[in-house]
């Protein structure tokens, strides 16, 4: 797929967002990614997947994990293509774990993937983890590659898409200077 096909499927699954938006970050945006969005709808998230894992077709690769929320139906229908095992890790007092009975075995050869990467912060924790438990971490995807290159982690990035989206201070945004009230989108709190 080229670029304006998959800004195609963004768009009508209603993930590419214009507007106003305070950011986790607390800087402004005119424009916001809600990949969660994609995954109401199982052709473009099966299409959508595919492009990501076609990446990683001379991996082996044994286990895909995604980090609760933004990975979980990510790192399915990835290994539902690839017909492997997935798993999730999520937050147990504010740490990335394993829980609810998931394991990585010694050896194991995995596959991070996440919606959006912006800073890599919870995939950079999901990678502790699985080397902490033996496992051999061979690439990390994406849908969205929002990093511009400053990612927490070092391994490989492969992405359907990259966007660089501009941001503002709250002093400097010119939509806050236009009176244009500011939408907080998103799941997590602001910093």
């Amino acid at each position: 797929m080229n670029r304006e096909e998959i800004l195609k499927i963004l768009e009508d699954a209603g993930v590419l967002l214009k507007g106003h938006f305070l950011l986790t970050s607390g800087r402004h945006s005119q424009k916001y990614l809600q990949c969660a969005k994609l995954f109401q709808y199982p052709e473009y998230s099966r299409v959508i997947t595919n492009e990501l894992i076609k990446q990683f077709k001379n991996e082996k690769i044994d286990l895909v994990v995604g980090p609760a929320v933004g990975g979980i139906i990510l790192a399915y229908e990835a290994a539902r293509q690839l017909n492997v095992k997935n798993i999730f890790m999520e937050r147990e007092n504010g740490k990335m774990t394993l829980r609810r009975g998931f394991e990585i075995q010694e050896g194991m050869k995995i596959l991070v993937v996440e919606d959006v990467v912006t800073t890599g912060g919870s995939v950079k924790e999901v990678i502790d983890v699985i080397k902490d438990n033996g496992g051999i971490v061979i690439g990390v995807g994406s849908i969205v590659d929002r990093s511009t290159g400053n990612r927490k982690f070092e391994e490989e990035l492969k992405s359907v898409i990259k966007f660089d989206i501009e941001t503002y201070s709250p002093d400097e945004c010119p939509l806050c200077k236009e009176g244009t009230p500011a939408v907080k989108p998103g799941s997590r709190s602001i910093k």
